[in-house]
């Protein structure tokens, strides 16, 4: 009996306690139908003004998104690629915004690496990233806490492009990495922890990543390097970092997480200041110039 309910546990993707499937509202945080988490739930939490961290990433890539098709908006009507190319912001604004690649590393471009993060280039692109990182992200939070949460998701996607980078001269974007990382870390974590909750965690996201590593291979475009990157970034970050249950965030990581965020904020100022030198790349890489 005791099995059965433990294969129809669940975990909060609010505040990641172990809870039944069944059950109408998390007894820990009052979640409503935490069991049945889709589209309509992610859009009811952006907009219940409880903003973090998850929801700072997601409005800052869906501003960066729509800025992008701003910036060029004949791109909208493009139909290359079928329905992956739907409402795509086109190369040279992603140029502008700070895709990364190692075209960009070579002229030392090195902040690309953290602006490219939050780019994409595709409504599904975007629409998957975001759905992974709401579902996701709350949870390491509740595992980490929020510093390391930050630093998990950046320490994962800054990986993931060095390893794309490093073994591919592709220009890239996404948040993929970053997800993958979240991933890993829940790994860790439900490995390491052991007991029934691990039991219940380890296999059932070891499946996810497998899917998702799966779906890499089967689709086009996709960054397969970022993802395998971002989740070693997570795995080992969260063996680095500690969870809650065994070591409190320290000062040192709560500092680390600032500083963290600083450099994302110094990376986005360093590709305004540097679109004129985005765009002489563009047109030699893209049109001989």
């Amino acid at each position: 009996m005791l099995e059965n309910k433990i294969r129809k546990a669940i975990i909060c993707p609010n505040c990641g306690k172990l809870i039944s499937a069944s059950v109408e509202e998390c007894y820990n945080c009052g979640l409503k139908n935490p069991g049945k988490m889709g589209l309509h739930s992610f859009i009811q939490k952006i907009f219940s003004g409880n903003f973090g961290f998850i929801q700072g990433v997601i409005y800052f890539s869906v501003a960066l998104y729509v800025i992008g098709l701003l910036i060029d908006p004949k791109a909208l009507f493009q139909t290359q690629g079928g329905i992956f190319s739907l409402f795509s912001p086109s190369t040279k604004s992603l140029f502008m915004l700070g895709m990364t690649g190692k075209p960009f590393i070579i002229v030392g471009k090195w902040w690309t690496l953290i602006t490219a993060i939050y780019l994409h280039g595709g409504l599904l692109h975007i629409l998957f990233n975001m759905l992974w990182i709401r579902q996701l992200g709350p949870i390491v939070e509740g595992v980490y806490g929020t510093s390391r949460l930050i630093l998990i998701f950046t320490i994962s996607g800054v990986f993931g492009f060095v390893l794309s980078n490093a073994f591919s001269g592709s220009i890239t974007i996404g948040a993929s990495g970053s997800v993958f990382g979240l991933l890993g870390a829940l790994i860790y974590y439900g490995r390491d922890r052991g007991g029934v909750f691990g039991q219940v965690v380890y296999p059932q996201l070891l499946m996810w990543a497998g899917i998702m590593f799966l779906f890499g291979f089967i689709m086009p475009a996709v960054n397969n390097l970022a993802h395998l990157g971002g989740f070693i970034g997570g795995y080992v970050s969260g063996i680095v970092l500690s969870y809650q249950e065994k070591r409190s965030e320290t000062t040192g990581q709560k500092k680390l997480a600032t500083l963290a965020i600083g450099a994302s904020i110094v990376a986005f100022l360093l590709s305004l200041l540097t679109i004129p030198s985005s765009l002489k790349l563009y047109y030699y890489l893209f049109r001989g110039l």
